[in-house]
C-alpha cells in the first residue's frame, strides 16, 4: 500500500485496462503505450484496496490484498485512438459456462474438488473484460439434464432449455495419464466455435481456453481504428410516460461506448428527439439498440418506442 509500490504497479494496472478496452490479450508495443505508461500514475482517477480469497488446489484459502484502480476514461480513448487499436464495444456479450468433468466412472457438473480452478476461470475472464456466469441448477434441474448432450458439445441444446442466447460455452474435460485434454464448444450471437486444449495442469488449460474463448468473441465484437471517428445521429424516441422513463432512456443512450454525447433537439408529448454524437458509425449503433431490447424501432426511419418493462415498470 506504500505509494512507491503503488506506482510501480499502476502501468500493470493499465495494461489490464487496455486489454479490457481493446479485447486483445496483448497490447503491442509502440511509441504511444510506452509514454502512456511512463504517465500511468498521473491518469489515474481514483485507486482503492480490497481483499481477495483464493483457493489452492489442496483446498487451503489464500487472502490477497489487492489495488483496483480506475483511469480517466478520456485518456484512455486517446490512448486507443493514437495507438491504432481496435475496440471492444462496452455492451459485451455474456457467456454461461457449463463444465462437465469425466473422472473415468461418471461425468459430473463443475465438481466442487476442483473449485480453485473455476475461480481461475472467473478471473482470467474478468480480466480480459468479458462477463461469464454459472447455470444456477438445484439437484433436481441437473437430474433433468441430457448430461450426454452436455458432453457433447451441444450448445442449442442447452439454450432451449433457457440458457441465455446471447453466449453459452461447453467444456468437456477428461484426464488422460498426466494430462488434462479439455473440449470447447462455444455458441455466442449466432456464431459457433470449437477447440481443444491439453495442460499437465487443469488450472492453466482452462485459462488457455478462456484466452481463446475471449479472443474468438473479441474479434467479433471490436470496432477496428479505421472505422472509428466522429458522427452524428439523429432520433426520436417515443413510448416515454413519465421522467422516470425520459431518464432511463438518457441515461441509457449515455452509456452506451459508441455515443459520446447525447443533445435534446426537442421534447413532445410521449417522445423526445435526440442527437446522438457517435465515435464510430451509426450501423454499430444500431446493432447495440437490436441487442439491448430496450429501444424497439417502428416503421418510421430514425425512429424508436422506449421498451418501458425493460426497465421494471408496471
Amino acid at each position: 500500500q506504500g505509494e512507491a509500490d503503488r506506482l510501480e504497479a499502476m502501468p500493470e494496472a493499465l495494461i489490464q485496462v487496455l486489454q479490457k478496452v481493446t479485447g486483445q490479450r496483448e497490447v503491442p508495443l509502440s511509441e504511444t503505450l510506452d509514454e502512456a505508461l511512463a504517465n500511468a500514475g498521473n491518469i489515474v482517477l481514483s485507486f482503492s484496496y480490497r481483499n481477495v480469497e483464493r483457493m489452492t488446489p489442496d483446498g487451503d484459502v489464500t487472502r490477497e490484498l489487492r489495488l483496483v484502480a480506475q483511469f480517466m476514461q478520456s485518456e484512455i480513448d486517446g490512448i486507443v485512438q493514437r495507438a491504432g487499436l481496435p475496440r471492444w464495444r462496452q455492451e459485451r456479450p455474456a457467456v454461461q459456462l457449463w463444465v462437465v468433468v469425466d473422472n473415468g466412472t461418471k461425468r459430473e457438473m463443475k465438481p466442487l474438488e476442483y473449485n480453485y480452478a473455476w475461480q481461475s476461470m472467473e478471473e482470467v475472464a474478468a480480466m480480459r473484460g468479458l462477463p461469464v456466469s454459472w447455470p444456477e441448477l438445484d439437484e433436481e434441474e441437473v437430474q433433468l439434464i441430457d448430461m450426454r448432450l452436455v458432453w457433447g458439445g451441444f450448445t442449442d441444446y442447452l439454450v432451449e432449455r433457457g440458457a441465455p442466447a446471447d453466449g453459452v460455452a461447453i467444456v468437456a474435460v477428461r484426464r488422460d495419464g498426466p494430462s488434462w485434454n479439455l473440449r470447447w464448444n462455444l455458441a455466442s450471437n449466432g456464431q459457433t466455435w470449437s477447440w481443444r486444449n491439453s495442460d499437465q495442469e487443469l488450472m492453466f488449460a482452462l485459462a488457455q481456453g478462456v484466452h481463446l474463448m475471449v479472443d474468438e468473441i473479441a474479434a467479433v465484437n471490436t470496432i477496428a481504428a479505421s472505422e472509428r471517428g466522429s458522427w452524428m445521429m439523429d432520433m426520436t424516441v417515443g413510448g416515454l410516460h413519465d421522467t422516470d422513463d425520459y431518464a432511463a432512456c438518457l441515461g441509457y443512450l449515455q452509456g452506451l461506448s459508441l455515443v459520446t454525447s447525447v443533445d435534446v433537439l426537442g421534447v413532445e408529448p410521449g417522445q423526445v428527439q435526440f442527437r446522438l454524437h457517435l465515435n464510430a458509425s451509426s450501423e454499430y449503433l444500431v446493432e447495440a439498440f437490436d441487442r439491448g431490447a430496450v429501444l424497439l424501432p417502428t416503421d418510421a426511419q430514425s425512429e424508436y418506442d422506449y421498451e418501458f418493462l425493460h426497465y421494471g415498470h408496471n
